[in-house]
């Protein structure tokens, strides 16, 4: 098992299902969850790039490689084929963000990271900046007595947010600038400052920027995310598998004007 989930992953772990049960996100994927299921193969994928690939950017850098969903996804579909034919009689069930699992909190019981005062994981090598997918199976699986850890709460993220969104360890969803160049909508004229003053008309890294803990943070060695790194969404920038297509055009454009306006 462990050289299958090598391939398709540089950093993994197992999180027991029983530790998470009772937090399950409703969704519809919740229903392919096996029905007797045991455990939570979390693995994690490093997406920095080099700092050449956001020069002049104006998109969170998760966003510079293309959308990660086909890519990871297509990786974890992979691995739970071959564990399927090497383990038949068990299933094997691929989730990429529309998760049931709350996969921060199952991430760090596997052991893999801490969790963050910005609700992020940090992992050891490539600190906060990963993508999280998992599969899940029916199959028991050796795990450790994790439990879940937080970070050092030296509270640079909490001061330096530009909407103070971070309070007490928790997310006000509603105050973080990355959720507020994602809505539809009319904006308030203080959200409407926020990205005019943000430099950034998707996402917001302000707060793994300033973490100590992303400080000499391993860079990726996921081809796809290099291969496809766009580091800039402009007016005549196709929107087409990108991170930000499913809001669609008039949220990014929208946002593209309020930059103009601080011009």
């Amino acid at each position: 098992m462990k050289e299958i989930l090598d391939r398709a992953s540089p950093l993994w772990g197992i999180c027991p299902f029983v530790k998470i049960k009772d937090n399950l996100i409703e969704c519809r994927a919740k229903s392919r969850l096996p029905v007797n299921s045991r455990s939570v193969i979390i693995t994690a994928f490093p997406y920095l790039l080099d700092e050449k690939y956001y020069k002049d950017s104006n998109i969170s850098k998760y966003s510079v490689p293309a959308d990660y969903h086909p890519i990871i996804t297509a990786r974890l579909d992979k691995a739970a084929a071959e564990l399927r034919e090497k383990y038949p009689g068990y299933e094997f069930e691929v989730f990429a963000d529309n998760s049931p699992i709350p996969e921060v909190r199952a991430a760090s019981i596997a052991g893999i990271g801490v969790i963050g005062s910005n609700s992020l994981l940090i992992t050891e090598r490539y600190g906060s900046f990963v993508f999280l997918g998992e599969i899940v199976t029916d199959m028991p699986l050796a795990a450790g007595n994790g439990e879940i850890k937080e970070c050092i709460k030296c509270g640079r993220c909490t001061a330096a947010c530009p909407g103070s969104a971070i309070i007490n360890g928790k997310i006000d969803r509603e105050k973080c600038l990355s959720h507020i160049t994602q809505k539809k909508g009319i904006l308030t004229e203080e959200e409407k400052n926020m990205i005019r003053s943000s430099g950034c008309i998707w996402g917001c890294d302000i707060c793994q920027n300033v973490c100590p803990l992303n400080s000499g943070a391993d860079l990726t060695q996921i081809k796809e995310f290099e291969e496809t790194a766009k580091n800039r969404a402009d007016a005549d920038t196709p929107i087409e598998g990108r991170a930000y297509a499913w809001r669609g055009e008039k949220v990014i454009r929208r946002n593209l004007e309020l930059q103009k306006e601080k011009e």
